[in-house]
């Protein structure tokens, strides 16, 4: 996974098909999924996967209605295709059904 390091590279990121995975070190669910997610990257290899740190970029937090981690906002092209974004932790499975909703 990528990880972001500025707001130049979130924004170059979201001109591809990319997959922002918006989490935090603090997060108890964040590190639930952390375990699984090679093999969800692997699974998608039309996507590139973006991490995305919440506490580095609480502005793309607010822009994006990202209120809750882990969260995933998937872009292709340049424009926003899919959101699965909540405060609650997320199965495999769930991550799983929300990619293939946006392939």
């Amino acid at each position: 996974m990528i990880k972001v390091n500025s707001e130049e590279e979130f924004n170059e990121y979201s001109k591809e098909n990319a997959v922002f995975m918006f989490s935090a070190n603090w997060c108890p669910d964040c590190r639930f999924i952390e375990p699984f997610m090679p093999s969800i990257e692997s699974e998608f290899p039309q996507f590139k996967f973006v991490y995305v740190d919440r506490d580095k970029f609480i502005n793309k937090c607010i822009e994006n209605n990202v209120l809750g981690i882990p969260s995933f906002i998937v872009y292709k092209d340049g424009k926003v295709v899919g959101t699965f974004i909540s405060k609650f932790r997320k199965t495999k499975q769930e991550i799983v059904d929300f990619l293939n909703s946006v392939k």
